[in-house]
């Protein structure tokens, strides 16, 4: 009995979220041509974005700290702010989907520093009115705590391994991604506290209707309530290569294959391309769903290298660069070593998406295990500029001239305003 009540309530969901969604689309037009109001931006020369987190940061839940924010980005001529609006299974910003579907119209820290304030609101507004864009990032994209919330509440939304596993968060992230000539660098990321959450998180299921409607209405619902100028997701929106094996996803397999079951091997290339594609499915039913509410809206992706995203994340954004399902690349290339970096900058499907669309590139300016030299940063960006990409993003922003920082706030400023001036 208790099964089939949790059946027709997961229904009720589904339908919900549908309803919300058709609403959205009926209402398309009067939408679209409102967002004429919103402040028109000179298509920049380059990028000069930075991200806004609430990991390791304390920018959000501060009063006055955004605006001190916004104030001096530009005061040193960045023009792009990338701010958390989805992370670890909340939002930032007020949510009614949010409400109904997990509990907590926003991050529970959040409402509590500080109450009734929408700072999503307050960074649009400010942000506008110094002449930078907003693009509202969806930081964790599928992936959450497996204790929170929505996963106690939705079990039957997340995937797992082979082994039953909801929680895998491969080594390989820690030791090929990071990969570069620097040791110290290896040994600080696999004995910092951010592995140690690492094994703590679990994923939702792209493939499931009720986690694909639950991510397409908060999408819909920062387009609607904010005058943002894009949305981005990043390299979390997708799954680890090991994931796939639980109960939905291997009847649906089964469907398409005469009863098959999924082969053992999670790396079998088969496999890995049935799973990659019905990502891109997702994707694409995604970005037709946004742009048809809004056409303006700039869908920006923050992946890391492709081999890296396909190989282990199961996420083949070179297929969504030609299929046009994103408007601007911004790839992840945190490394020390130069010549490590720069080897990133010419990969193959680097070369494509500089052919179709505008291609920036992510610069780690430093994280609480991390911290990075202002000569380091400074040399990578003028590598970027010698490759003739869009331009440069950094993560994030504690770390550009902050308490994160090796030199004083003063010099780091100073080269910044140089650098941009």
């Amino acid at each position: 009995m208790n099964k089939k009540l949790s059946l027709w309530h997961n229904r009720l969901i589904c339908i919900g979220l549908t309803c919300i969604i058709l609403l959205v689309v009926l209402l398309s037009e009067t939408i679209v041509e409102s967002s004429a109001n919103v402040v028109a931006f000179p298509i920049f020369q380059e990028r000069r974005g930075v991200w806004l987190t609430n990991v390791s940061s304390a920018v959000l839940f501060f009063p006055g700290s955004v605006n001190r924010v916004i104030k001096q980005l530009s005061e040193l001529h960045f023009n792009t702010i990338y701010p958390v609006v989805w992370n670890r299974g909340y939002t930032f910003y007020p949510s009614s989907l949010a409400k109904e579907m997990i509990g907590e119209s926003q991050e529970p820290l959040l409402n509590w520093t500080r109450g009734n304030v929408d700072v999503l609101s307050m960074i649009v507004k400010e942000s506008h009115q110094r002449g930078l864009q907003v693009i509202p990032w969806f930081e964790y994209g599928l992936m959450i705590p497996k204790s929170s919330l929505i996963a106690r509440k939705h079990p039957d939304w997340l995937t797992h391994s082979q082994q039953g596993s909801i929680n895998t968060f491969f080594q390989d992230q820690l030791t090929t991604q990071k990969k570069d000539n620097s040791k110290n660098l290896l040994k600080k990321w696999s004995q910092s506290a951010y592995q140690k959450r690492a094994n703590q998180l679990a994923w939702l299921n792209p493939f499931h209707p009720e986690v694909q409607q639950l991510i397409k209405g908060l999408m819909l619902e920062v387009i609607l309530q904010y005058k943002v100028d894009g949305v981005q997701l990043d390299d979390h929106f997708g799954i680890p290569v090991e994931l796939g094996y639980d109960p939905f996803t291997i009847r649906l397999y089964q469907q398409e294959h005469k009863g098959k079951n999924p082969p053992n091997d999670p790396r079998n290339s088969e496999w890995m391309r049935w799973r990659a594609a019905k990502l891109t499915l997702f994707m694409t039913d995604l970005v037709k769903t946004v742009k048809l509410v809004n056409p303006d809206i700039f869908i920006s992706l923050s992946p890391n290298s492709h081999p890296f995203s396909y190989q282990n994340y199961l996420q083949d954004w070179k297929t969504w660069v030609k299929r046009g399902l994103i408007d601007e690349l911004v790839l992840q290339v945190y490394r020390n070593d130069l010549d490590s970096f720069n080897k990133e900058l010419n990969q193959s499907a680097v070369k494509l998406a500089r052919q179709k669309i505008p291609v920036s590139i992510g610069i780690l300016s430093g994280t609480m295990n991390n911290t990075v030299k202002i000569e380091q940063i400074k040399q990578q960006v003028e590598s970027v500029r010698q490759h003739n990409l869009n331009g440069v993003s950094f993560f994030y922003w504690e770390s550009l001239w902050g308490y994160l920082s090796p030199e004083s706030p003063y010099k780091r400023r100073r080269i910044f305003d140089q650098m941009f001036n």
